[in-house]
């Protein structure tokens, strides 16, 4: 029987990639996906704000808490 994939391993395949992450706050990040943790706490480097499709502020490398994430998806 095959293995059920889990979400800590589709993010490890991520790894690397830039990365679209979705806060409840509406906000996207944009950056190449540096390390997560359990808690799906991660690390983009290369970031960037992201409104209305466009760049509105590059950030460098920024840490975003887990618990404000809604979705992350490969760019």
């Amino acid at each position: 029987m095959a293995e059920m994939p889990r979400p800590l391993d589709a993010l490890n395949r991520a790894r690397g990639k830039r990365v679209i992450v979705e806060l409840k706050n509406k906000a996207l990040y944009v950056g190449k996906l540096n390390a997560f943790d359990i808690h799906i706490n991660v690390v983009l480097d290369e970031a960037e704000l992201r409104e209305e499709g466009e760049v509105k502020k590059k950030l460098g490398t920024v840490f975003i808490r887990g618990d404000t994430i809604v979705s992350i998806a490969v760019e």
